[in-house]
């Protein structure tokens, strides 16, 4: 199985296990992981500065300070490393929506703390947000990366889709399809997002984000019978 299959056939608790037991194992040879981490560094900056048509494995190579051998020792490919950098910044947004949801309680309120995900985002660093970017790009040319990017919207809209249920439930919304709503939702957030990551400085992003996701909220809830 390549590193493009894993990325989107295992589940979050997978990748999650797998980091850790990395983690634990690379203690062993820590020089070993000083040299991957030292390769994805170089690689995120090369691909978010000229993106990851015009970057080499040789660029790579001497960002890093490391041979071609070191690389491949460590990844199969330019594609393995883009994916393993895709990959790790969406787990982290991944845990930091579960963390939301699992954590709510005013299930509005909740909602709007996405607001500060989306504005965090944006305002990270720019090979973080350059890497976005370059993902976005690379899913409408590469199978492997819309298939990962396609699973990660399927994950994104079924925290929504739990977020709205609740709110359902606990008789703050109306009795709509939930699913419908975390599409909405979905399409609001990654639309703001991919226009901040496009220009920064030109709104606040966050605010917009805010007042936007304020006004599906209040389509959502149910109204009171005079």
């Amino acid at each position: 199985m390549t590193r493009s299959a894993v990325f989107y056939t295992i589940d979050l608790k997978d990748r999650l296990v797998g980091r850790e037991l990395f983690a634990i194992t690379s203690h062993t040879k820590p020089s070993s992981r000083d040299t991957r981490e030292s390769a994805l560094r170089a690689a995120a900056a090369c691909f978010a500065e000229k993106g990851y048509a015009e970057t080499g494995v040789a660029e790579i190579c001497s960002r890093a300070g490391i041979s071609r051998g070191a690389l491949y020792y460590h990844f199969e490919s330019k594609q393995a490393i883009f994916l393993e950098l895709v990959d790790r910044q969406l787990v982290e947004l991944i845990e930091d929506l579960e963390n939301t949801a699992r954590d709510a309680v005013n299930i509005p309120e909740n909602l709007l703390r996405l607001t500060h995900l989306i504005q965090g985002l944006i305002q990270s660093d720019s090979t973080r947000a350059g890497i976005f970017l370059e993902a976005w790009s690379q899913a409408s040319r590469d199978g492997s990366m819309r298939k990962a990017s396609l699973g990660t919207f399927d994950h994104f809209e079924a925290i929504f889709t739990r977020l709205i249920q609740r709110g359902i439930d606990e008789g703050t919304f109306a009795p709509i399809d939930p699913a419908v709503g975390a599409r909405a939702l979905l399409a609001i957030t990654s639309g703001i997002f991919m226009r901040g990551l496009l220009e920064p400085q030109k709104s606040d992003w966050g605010k917009v984000a805010e007042e936007s996701i304020k006004v599906l909220i209040q389509g959502m809830k149910r109204r009171s019978i005079e």
